[in-house]
């Protein structure tokens, strides 16, 4: 679930049309993240933009839009690193979520997605603090 009427209707655009979505999000790598609350215990849903490493491996970053506060999804896969539902495409697989720590992947990371994003890096001075990258590893 996600109470964001913007975040519905890509989450709906995305399921119909095995993972593609229109608009301002034509030809952007996309996935749909499913993550159980820190506290509500509830599923959550949430769209975002991806990047796969070398291997594959989706990534994420939590951005926020540039606040200065990391968002839910990301406090929600902090509390339930195993308990998370990647939505690929027309696929989808059960995940876990380990957060980027070496500096030099970090960075690495972090300057390929701007390349591609250049709005990213804006998001990231905004927001003043660290943006954390979270790699989406396939479980079982």
């Amino acid at each position: 679930m996600n109470s964001n009427p913007f975040n519905l209707r890509v989450i709906e655009e995305f399921r119909a049309n095995g993972g593609v979505v229109g608009g301002e999000f034509a030809g952007t790598p996309l996935l749909l993240l499913t993550t159980r609350g820190a506290r509500s215990g509830e599923l959550r849903t949430t769209p975002l933009v991806y990047l796969p490493d070398a291997a594959g491996r989706p990534h994420v970053f939590a951005l926020n839009g540039g606040a200065p506060v990391a968002p839910a999804w990301y406090h929600n896969l902090r509390a339930h690193p195993e308990a998370l539902r990647v939505e690929l495409g027309a696929g989808s697989f059960r995940a876990r979520a380990t957060e980027v720590t070496d500096p030099a992947e970090y960075e690495e990371l972090w300057h390929r997605q701007v390349a591609a994003e250049p709005k990213f890096a804006a998001f990231r001075a905004r927001a003043g603090r660290a943006i954390p990258v979270v790699r989406l590893e396939r479980r079982g």
